[in-house]
């Protein structure tokens, strides 16, 4: 993305922003959640969300706010704000990042994510562009939904130095405990 962003729209879990404003950039970081980018180019406009997990166990209750965390939501809340701003359903086309397995003991948890969203863009007819799911590293995700460019850079973790040797006060050759 060489162009400079005018506006940034920054997303985290639960939320979705769509526009058709030249330079603006939405971003996002995602772990085991998955981003859905829409775009519409012909309307020059598009969107994303990001979302925790795919759809709640048929059993579980969940509040408005709760809701927001599926995909299930979260994929018909992007798809109609996407159309309400001037996209064409015929003409959306998505892009999908995340999905990372990051923590061993979670169970394969970005890996569901990822397939539930596959099969929710491939039930409802939009087309897949690119995708980058999967791994064990986190991604930071930009998107220009004006021109549907993309920006995803793995975040690799990087190790702390390790911590300085404590100093003892010079010249008493005691140590206080306290």
């Amino acid at each position: 993305m060489s162009a400079v962003a005018t506006r940034r729209i920054p997303i985290i879990e639960g939320e979705n922003a769509v526009t058709g404003e030249a330079g603006t950039v939405i971003s996002t970081v995602l772990g085991s959640c998955i981003a859905v980018c829409l775009h519409d180019a012909e309307a020059r406009l598009g969107g994303m969300n990001h979302f925790l997990l795919g759809e709640p166990q048929q059993d579980h209750q969940l509040s408005d706010i709760d809701l927001q965390r599926y995909g299930v939501h979260a994929m018909e809340l992007l798809i109609n704000a996407t159309m309400k701003a001037g996209g064409q359903r015929s003409r959306l086309r998505a892009n999908l990042y995340g999905g990372a397995n990051i923590i061993a003991g979670l169970g394969g948890i970005g890996t569901a994510n990822a397939a539930f969203a596959r099969r929710f863009l491939e039930t409802e007819g939009i087309a897949i562009g690119q995708a980058d799911t999967g791994g064990t590293l986190a991604r930071k995700l930009e998107f220009r939904p004006y021109d549907g460019k993309i920006r995803c850079k793995s975040v690799v973790d990087r190790p702390l130095p390790p911590p300085a040797a404590p100093r003892l006060p010079v010249g008493s050759g005691e140590i206080e405990l306290f």
